[in-house]
């Protein structure tokens, strides 16, 4: 009969030590050194097996455990080798064929350095390009803080220190904003989701609810229906620069498309003659969204065929001077958290206009025209009301406006 048991190297010690792994077989016994350290306070017997106690810090047990049975698993898988092959069962043949399977366990399961460096790469013929630097950075970032902070990054070492210790290193050491410290951390939990799914990673760490993504209501402009106007209106004829950047904007702002969606608009997207249906980019799914006016008036202009599409960041560029153009210099205050501290600062509103902000826009002037959250929904993709009321940007004036119209303040 065969057994594995594990003891501590020196249970009375006050600080962490080693734990052995002992295999009794045919009235024999193997000694092996786990390599694992733990301290006797964590140390604990159940069902004859010892193991460590649920009171390690930081919920290390379930991990610890887990290793514990990898190699409990791994000695016995050799023993049944070398009785399958008739190898005589000492301790050297032994000892010989488990650290040959420990080897071969650790050549099939990839690092998540090497795991994540492999879905990024699968990822980019189905993601799109935004998505993907997005992807990159993070990974960039988990890198040079392991270099720079001495830190293991495996599936294992992904547990709330780590996370405590990544957050500090974006706000103190980055001084990162904090909407951007959480997209580092979804993009992380991501990565862990992934593998996990995939059967290469049992710590769930990274699923508790403290090891969440750090999200902040930063202040973000919209244009208004007045504004867009005046913004449709400009005459740019002598510029074709910009009049070409106005127009793919006013596309935007009008359908709700993300930069990656409405610069592929092409006139079959058009049916019916009053609708524009697309499959976008980013989540897969086809939207189908009313053709306004100012839409279908950009389309004749450039005789069923959009301008060519420019950069993302060259359009914003672009953008800038449009706004300016069309005369919008309203003064916003932006407060940003970040490096920990909130920071507020007054903008000149068309400093701040950006290609995004034609998707926000499109949102936030249909809720102020009483149209239902779930049907703008329906084209932003807003998975749920609280996530798309955050999106939204109105004013406190804007709210009350929009409420004198409810029955509720008419009797």
């Amino acid at each position: 009969m065969a057994e594995v048991k594990f003891f501590l190297k020196e249970p009375k010690s006050d600080k962490e030590t080693l734990v052995y792994l002992f295999f009794s077989y045919n009235g024999k016994r193997l000694k092996y050194s786990t390599g694992e350290k733990i301290h006797p306070n964590y140390w604990i017997t159940k069902d004859k097996k010892y193991r460590a106690s649920n009171k390690m810090p930081f919920n290390q047990a379930s991990e610890f455990n887990s290793r514990l049975d990898k190699l409990e698993g791994a000695i016995k898988k050799a023993y049944r080798k070398l009785l399958n092959d008739g190898t005589p069962l000492n301790n050297t043949a032994l000892k010989t064929e488990f650290e040959k399977e420990l080897n071969e366990e650790k050549k099939e399961r990839p690092t998540l350095i090497s795991f994540i460096d492999g879905f990024i790469e699968e990822s980019k013929n189905l993601k799109a390009p935004a998505t993907i630097k997005a992807y990159k950075n993070t990974f960039s970032h988990l890198k040079k803080y392991c270099k720079e902070k001495r830190k293991t990054m495996d599936f294992e070492n992904i547990d709330l220190d780590f996370y405590n210790s990544f957050i500090s290193y974006l706000t103190n050491d980055l001084q990162f904003a904090s909407n951007t410290i959480g997209n580092q951390i979804k993009n992380l939990k991501l990565f862990m989701n992934e593998a996990t799914e995939r059967g290469l990673n049992t710590n769930l760490d990274f699923k508790k609810r403290k090891f969440k993504k750090v999200t902040e209501n930063a202040d973000k402009v919209y244009l208004t229906v007045d504004e867009l106007k005046r913004m449709y209106e400009l005459d740019l004829s002598e510029d074709a620069r910009l009049e070409r950047t106005r127009d793919l904007f006013i596309v935007g702002c009008f359908t709700g498309l993300r930069f990656s969606d409405f610069i592929q608009l092409k006139k079959e997207n058009i049916i019916d003659g009053n609708k524009i249906k697309i499959r976008t980019q980013k989540t897969g799914e086809t939207v189908v969204i009313p053709l306004h006016p100012y839409v279908k008036t950009v389309f004749e202009k450039y005789d069923g065929e959009l301008p060519k599409p420019i950069s993302n960041q060259k359009m914003n560029d672009y953008l800038k001077e449009v706004a300016k153009k069309a005369k919008i210099k309203e003064r916003v205050e932006i407060g940003i958290t970040k490096a920990g501290v909130l920071q507020k600062k007054l903008y000149k509103k068309h400093r701040l206009i950006t290609t995004h902000v034609a998707r926000r826009s499109f949102a936030s002037n249909l809720y102020l025209a009483n149209v239902p959250s779930i049907t703008i929904m329906k084209i932003t993709g807003h998975q749920t009301e609280k996530s798309f009321l955050r999106y939204i940007r109105i004013t406190q004036e804007e709210n009350a406006n929009k409420l004198l119209n409810h029955p509720f303040f008419q009797s």
